[in-house]
């Protein structure tokens, strides 16, 4: 008997199973380094988990509706409005599990068979896949290091055909952390106009920026990219909350419409007593997360600092969120005793079993000749992991 041949066309998360390897590694005692995580290591702040043992005790356990509580929407508006100068209604929101849930609803509120979706590279694993679950086509633009790995007007045209939908933006970029400027967002904010193209806006990481740079949402550039902008962003990685699953899109009222209906059917509500932690967090002081943002500052430029004194590799300095992507092409093709490595992913592998250092390979995002490392670890732990970067690669033949 057969099963869904879209399904099975799908590519399995790279990323989930570096990270599924390293934690059987750890239970059998190994001392594994992880830079493979996309998740702060920094608890979710009292104040929100104490929010969330109120709702409990005063009984908010029950069903919401299903595109999430309305107090909710009115604190992500509140949000959208004192960050990013955009003035929503609550029916233009919703609250899903997750930015992700955001993502797969949009994705399938947007998307008719055949239509394309253009898609930076490097780019999120988890794009090209919900866009397929769609039956939609990702168009890959495969943007230049020159360039900060960012989009060109030049290949967005040369991108675009007659089945473009929409075109994709994440700035903060995964996993590259570069920033797109404002005078960059206006440039695509007026290509999407030219040729009638929604955008989608994945802004998770707005807030994990550093070195003076700033945020500037896509949606703001003019009235008419906020009618064809849907914003997505959560409480994940700002707030260490990336277990609660709570995100949020905002958009046009006819497309969170939809993708409400769409959540009705596949989930319902997202979970209750989070989102009452959610309320708690947006309504928090921004101080709350001042320290956890300085010390990914310092972390970050600690493993620059590090990498840089590696031989042979290049790293892409990230501005914001907390990854840096090492271009390993030198060691492609080296050997490691007797095997060769044939691409990142090779390499990556190799380094965990040999030297217990967990690493996402470039691969997963479309760029191969690199790997992604996490730096929401402790310093010890980017110190460590490097020095047994460095000890494999002399190794390399």
């Amino acid at each position: 008997m057969t099963l869904s041949k879209k399904i099975e066309a799908l590519t399995p998360s790279i990323t989930l199973s570096i990270t599924a390897k390293a934690n059987e590694m750890k239970k059998t005692g190994v001392n594994v380094i992880s830079f493979a995580a996309g998740e702060p290591d920094f608890n979710t702040p009292k104040n929100i988990i104490d929010s969330a043992i109120s709702a409990m005790e005063n009984g908010h356990t029950k069903y919401t509706p299903a595109s999430g509580l309305l107090e909710l929407k009115k604190a992500v508006c509140k949000k959208f409005s004192d960050d990013n100068q955009l003035e929503y209604s609550s029916s233009q929101v919703i609250i899903s599990n997750g930015a992700k849930q955001c993502l797969g609803n949009l994705f399938l509120a947007l998307l008719n068979p055949g239509d394309e979706v253009i898609v930076p590279t490097p780019y999120w694993v988890s794009y090209p896949e919900l866009i397929k679950i769609a039956d939609g086509v990702p168009v890959y633009v495969q943007c230049e290091e020159a360039d900060d790995f960012k989009y060109t007007i030049e290949n967005l045209k040369q991108s675009l055909t007659a089945k473009t939908k929409a075109l994709l933006i994440n700035s903060p970029n995964n996993p590259t952390g570069t920033i797109y400027s404002k005078e960059e967002l206006v440039e695509i904010a007026n290509f999407a106009k030219e040729n009638d193209l929604y955008i989608v806006s994945d802004e998770i990481y707005e807030k994990l920026i550093y070195g003076g740079e700033k945020h500037f949402s896509i949606a703001a550039v003019s009235e008419d990219t906020f009618n064809r902008t849907i914003v997505i962003n959560g409480l994940s990685k700002t707030y260490a909350m990336t277990g609660w699953r709570i995100g949020y899109a905002a958009g046009p009222e006819n497309v969170i419409k939809l993708m409400s209906s769409i959540q009705s059917h596949m989930t319902s509500n997202p979970n209750t007593i989070a989102q009452y932690a959610a309320i708690e967090a947006l309504n928090s002081p921004v101080k709350l997360v001042e320290d956890m943002i300085l010390e990914f500052e310092r972390r970050r430029n600690y493993m620059v600092d590090k990498l840089n004194e590696v031989e042979n590799v290049k790293i892409i300095n990230p501005s914001g969120a907390f990854y840096v992507m090492v271009n390993i092409s030198y060691y492609l093709k080296k050997k490691f005793g007797e095997t060769i490595i044939e691409d990142s992913k090779m390499f990556s592998e190799l380094l965990l079993e040999t030297s217990a250092v967990a690493t996402v390979p470039g691969i997963a995002f479309g760029l191969d000749d690199y790997i992604r490392l996490s730096y929401a670890t402790s310093i010890d732990n980017i110190e460590e992991g490097v020095k047994r970067l460095k000890s494999f690669i002399n190794k390399l033949k």
